[in-house]
C-alpha cells in the first residue's frame, strides 16, 4: 500500500536536525516532497522559519513539540532525523507514542523497527499504521553483474564521506533530465528516497551477501525502459564504517560516476585521523574499484558535485573554480547553482 498520499498532513520530527546532516531525511522531504507538510518539530529552532534555518523555500512552522504540532492538524508523524545508533532518545520516543495516542500514523526510517515493538504497537488503532521503511525485501538474488548488459546510462554519485549530498545530487540530476525530455528514473537505495515515493530498496537493511543482487534486481527491472537511471549513492569508500558503496558499484555497474565532496573538508567527519586524499586520488580510486582491472564496466568520474553550504556565495564560486583547476572536471553546487554542468558531461 502507498503509505504517504496527497490527502495526508505531515508533521516532521526533527529535533536538533534542521541545521545539520543528522536531519538529512527531513531536509530532503522539505526540499523535494510535494506532500503537505504542516509542521516541523525541533525544540532548538521553535518559532523560526524554515527559510531562515535551512534556506529551503517552503513555508512551514517550526514548533517545539509534537503537542504543539497538533494545532496544525497533522495526520502522519514522519521521523526526519537519524540519531547515532538508529535509536531515538527517550523524550523523542515518548513523543512518537504521544502522536499515536493522538491518532496519527507514523513513518519510521530508523534502523529500529516500531511496528513490532509492543510498547508502540499497543497504541495503534485500526485506522492507524506504522511504516517501518527499513525492511529487507524478500526474493533477493545474488549479484551477477547483469546490469552491464543494459542499454541505458547508469549514473552513480560517490562520495568522500557520508551525508554530504549524494542523494540531493541524484535528485537534482534526475529532475534536470526530465526537463530535457529524457526517460529518467531514480533508483532509491535509502529510506529518504523511499519516503519520497521512488522505487528501490533500503540497502543498509539487506544482508551483505544479497546487497549487490538487490541493487542489480532494481536496475534490471527498470533499465530497459529508461534512457538514464540515477542510482542513489550511499556511504563512502573512505569511511571506516561504510559497507554500502561497493555493492552499489557491483550491482549497478555504473557507466558514469559523480564525485560528491564538501568544500574545505579535509577529514572524514567524526574521524579526524582519516584524512581525505586530494580529489584526483579519490577519482582514481573510484574508477579503479568500479572497473576492477577490467572485470566490470569501466566508469569515469564525469564531474564534481561540490557541497558549498557552509560558504558564502563568493567563497562558493571560488571553491568551485579551485576544484575545476585541481581535477579538470566540471564542478558545481547542484543546489545553489544547478546541475547543468554535470548533466552536460553525462550526456556527452
Amino acid at each position: 500500500m502507498p503509505y504517504l498520499t496527497a490527502d495526508q498532513r505531515i508533521a516532521l520530527l526533527m529535533h536538533e536536525g534542521t541545521d545539520n546532516p543528522g536531519g538529512k531525511t527531513g531536509l530532503a522531504i522539505l526540499r523535494y516532497s510535494p506532500l503537505n507538510i504542516v509542521a516541523v518539530v525541533d525544540q532548538c529552532h521553535a518559532g523560526k522559519s524554515i527559510r531562515a534555518v535551512t534556506g529551503i523555500e517552503r513555508d512551514v512552522p517550526i514548533v517545539a513539540s509534537v503537542a504543539e504540532a497538533m494545532t496544525y492538524a497533522p495526520t502522519v508523524l514522519t521521523i526526519g532525523i537519524a540519531p547515532s545508533g538508529g535509536i531515538l532518545p527517550r523524550p523523542w520516543y515518548e513523543e512518537v507514542k504521544q502522536a499515536l495516542k493522538a491518532g496519527l500514523s507514523v513513518v519510521n526510517g530508523l534502523h529500529t523497527a516500531m511496528a513490532t515493538n509492543p510498547d508502540i504497537s499497543a497504541q495503534i488503532q485500526p485506522s492507524q499504521w506504522i511504516w517501518d521503511v527499513r525492511q529487507e525485501p524478500t526474493g533477493l538474488p545474488i549479484g551477477s553483474a547483469a546490469a552491464r548488459s543494459l542499454p541505458c546510462r547508469r549514473v552513480l554519485p560517490v562520495g568522500t564521506d557520508m551525508a554530504i549530498g549524494k542523494m540531493s545530487t541524484n535528485l537534482e540530476l534526475c529532475r534536470l533530465a526530465h526537463q530535457q525530455g529524457l526517460r529518467a528514473k531514480v533508483i532509491a537505495t535509502g529510506q529518504t528516497n523511499l519516503m519520497l515515493g521512488d522505487d528501490g530498496i533500503p540497502l543498509d537493511t539487506i544482508r551483505v551477501d544479497f546487497a549487490a543482487g538487490a541493487v542489480e534486481q532494481q536496475l534490471m527491472r527498470y533499465g530497459h525502459d529508461h534512457d538514464i537511471l540515477f542510482i542513489e549513492g550511499q556511504g563512502s569508500l573512505l569511511h571506516p564504517g561504510s559497507t554500502a558503496t561497493l555493492p552499489l558499484l557491483r550491482g549497478s555497474q555504473p557507466t558514469h560516476l559523480i564525485l560528491v565532496h564538501r568544500a574545505g573538508q579535509i577529514h572524514v567527519r567524526n574521524h579526524p585521523t582519516i584524512k581525505i586524499p586530494p580529489l584526483p586520488e579519490v577519482i582514481t580510486l573510484y574508477e579503479a574499484v568500479a572497473s576492477t582491472g577490467g572485470c566490470f564496466t569501466p566508469a569515469r568520474v564525469m564531474g564534481i558535485a561540490l557541497n558549498t553550504r557552509d560558504l558564502d556565495a563568493t567563497s562558493a564560486q571560488q571553491a568551485i573554480k579551485t576544484t575545476i583547476q585541481q581535477t579538470g572536471l566540471p564542478t558545481t553546487d547542484v543546489i545553489r547553482f544547478g546541475a547543468e554542468p554535470l548533466m552536460q558531461a553525462i550526456l556527452k
